[in-house]
């Protein structure tokens, strides 16, 4: 973690000793770093951020301001997580698509003898525990990702989507809760009564709510 200009850590950020975060990342204000966790060379962390025990935060991976990394959860580079993310216990961003110990000369593969390619896990979005996430897969805004899927697809905005490999069965509201059918191609949240518009596979907020009959 970069230090501050007395060398120390900078103040307002919270690293059990245990943890190791290289002195080149970067760790917002407010965010926690957990017991045995990693942060490598160059990741950046939000503000507010909480990194769990045992997790891992691969080289020049982004996180943004007020994310969650649950117990053990590994994100390799080069992912990106915008705000408010939720990564649950055991989750794995990868981030290759051929994996192989050796390349064709049989001599072990090295980061330049491949390419990697991040996940990416738009504002709001959750992956449940256990979940594994292909290379170069993005998840969208708000979407929720089941315990224990695997995910081989991108998932749209608000997506809700579960099994192996993962399908959507279903849309979510940025309460978490699945919506409701509220007539045709739309959608409501029991809980906040938002309501949403599907088109094409896609949801959206509607954008007039108060004017479709509920209160």
């Amino acid at each position: 973690m970069k230090p501050d200009s007395n060398g120390q850590a900078a103040p307002g950020r919270h690293v059990q000793p245990t943890a190791d975060v290289d002195q080149q990342a970067e760790l917002g204000e407010g965010s926690w770093v957990w017991h045995l966790a990693q942060i490598r060379e160059n990741a950046r962390i939000g503000r507010g951020c909480i990194i769990g025990r045992g997790a891992y935060v691969g080289p020049g991976v982004v996180i943004g301001d007020r994310v969650k990394l649950q117990n053990y959860a590994l994100v390799y580079e080069p992912a990106r997580l915008e705000d408010a993310v939720f990564i649950g216990p055991a989750a794995v961003l990868t981030n290759d698509m051929y994996p192989r110990s050796v390349g064709l000369t049989g001599q072990v593969k090295r980061p330049a003898d491949w390419h990697a390619e991040g996940v990416v896990v738009r504002e709001g979005a959750s992956v449940g525990a256990r979940a594994v996430i292909l290379a170069g897969v993005e998840i969208g805004r708000w979407a929720l990702i089941a315990a224990g899927a695997v995910v081989t697809r991108d998932v749209p905005d608000f997506g809700l989507v579960a099994g192996v490999p993962a399908r959507r069965i279903g849309w979510v509201g940025q309460a978490g809760v699945t919506l409701v059918p509220d007539g045709e191609s739309r959608w409501r949240c029991p809980e906040t009564g938002a309501l949403f518009t599907e088109t094409d596979g896609t949801l959206a907020v509607a954008e007039d709510p108060g004017t479709q009959g509920h209160k």
